[in-house]
């Protein structure tokens, strides 16, 4: 197996750990290390992996990177209700090239997929998002994409690939198996207008900062339909953080963070889940503390996981029917979680991606818009997008 790409967690880390509580996480769970080895994966259901590639940073001057203080951190916590098998794999070290690191990620992340082990990836920088997305190549036909970022990193994708335009080579490199792209947390400046209306010709999802902000829950159906969750710290506002990792005044707070690190371990759909831009500082205790937090919290929505999206049973959910300029809206709503789903219709005369009806995940405020005469717009922007 390719496992072999896998560096053990330091003897620092392990060290520390032997000094720690025995209910704490690092003595709870399977870790990779020069003196055990490689955890045994039977059961496993997450798996941590640190990838210590930085050089496609849109600032690279040579800094190394290293995961130890996340590991401290996230180790030293206890764990909640569950009953949850988690394992840290350890780290892929930087390849000869940023491409072989990709090639190593790539082929890690497409075993533990198909193994049904969620990877928690923690990273340099968030480019090697495209390489997540490669790893799905054989697994689904169509994948779709949840950046938390204040930027879209679109970028020009004929130039070569950088932590801040990533996007574009996923959008434009063969085979196409990218179905939707959403920025939950975008600041406006941070972005050109010409990214502003590519993501809208693109029919891609966008949520402002003050919108996510104002109303978390907005978050929930968008990581309810992703497979793919790529975190940017730079998100984070400057005052939650360290002093090498501020970036911006405004931003996500840390409850806002974990919340969304939360919904996205809820969600049925996503599959892995990465938290990227981490810059290491041996005096700052407060970053990897959150990322250690949104992990921990990433873990326990993963806990609360409830299937309640199989609409072939009547008993299962509530079906409504509403009339939205001559268009009929289906919707259903889950009697096992309350949460809401609206149907996209199939366009038999279209070379369509879906090739069926597909529920698309929403919120009961759609529901009521709908009621009110007004097109859900997740649901316009799905629709258009089965027609290009």
């Amino acid at each position: 197996m390719n496992f072999d790409f896998l560096s053990p967690v330091s003897d620092s880390v392990m060290a520390h750990s032997t000094l720690l509580a025995s209910q704490a996480l690092g003595r709870k769970m399977l870790i990779h290390s020069s003196q055990n080895g490689f955890p045994d994966l039977e059961d496993v259901q997450l798996a941590i992996i640190g990838v210590l590639e930085n050089r496609n940073d849109v600032d690279y001057i040579g800094d190394e990177i290293y995961l130890d203080n996340i590991r401290k951190s996230f180790y030293q916590l206890f764990p909640g209700n569950w009953n949850v098998k988690v394992a840290d794999l350890g780290d892929i070290n930087k390849g000869e090239t940023v491409e072989d690191t990709y090639y190593a990620l790539r082929t890690i992340l497409e075993i533990l997929i198909q193994k049904k082990i969620i990877p928690i990836i923690l990273g340099g920088s968030q480019d090697l998002t495209f390489a997540n997305y490669r790893a799905y190549d054989n697994i689904i036909p169509m994948v779709n994409i949840v950046n938390v970022d204040s930027k879209f990193n679109l970028g020009d994708s004929a130039k070569p690939i950088k932590s801040n335009s990533f996007v574009g080579k996923i959008v434009v490199d063969q085979p196409y198996n990218l179905f939707n792209y959403s920025t939950i947390g975008y600041q406006t400046y941070f972005n050109s207008q010409e990214e502003i209306d590519l993501m809208e010709k693109l029919y891609f999802e966008f949520y402002r900062l003050g919108e996510v902000s104002n109303n978390i829950t907005l978050a929930e159906p968008v990581l309810r339909d992703a497979n793919i969750v790529s975190v940017d710290l730079n998100v984070v506002k400057a005052s939650e953080l360290g002093g090498r990792q501020q970036l911006s005044p405004n931003g996500l707070d840390g409850k806002e963070i974990c919340a969304i690190s939360r919904y996205a371990g809820i969600s049925n759909k996503v599959s892995s889940f990465g938290i990227y831009e981490y810059k290491p500082s041996n005096d700052d205790d407060v970053t990897p503390m959150l990322v250690a937090q949104m992990i921990w919290y990433f873990i326990e929505g993963f806990s609360f996981r409830v299937s309640d999206d199989d609409f072939s049973n009547e008993n299962n959910y509530q079906k409504f029917i509403t009339l939205v300029e001559e268009q009929e809206l289906i919707f259903f709503k889950s009697n096992k979680t309350g949460r809401w789903w609206i149907e996209i219709p199939f366009l038999s005369n279209v070379n369509n991606k879906l090739k069926k009806h597909t529920l698309l995940p929403c919120m009961h405020q759609d529901y009521i818009d709908a009621c009110n005469n007004k097109v859900p717009e997740r649901w316009y922007k799905a629709f258009k997008k089965n027609c290009i």
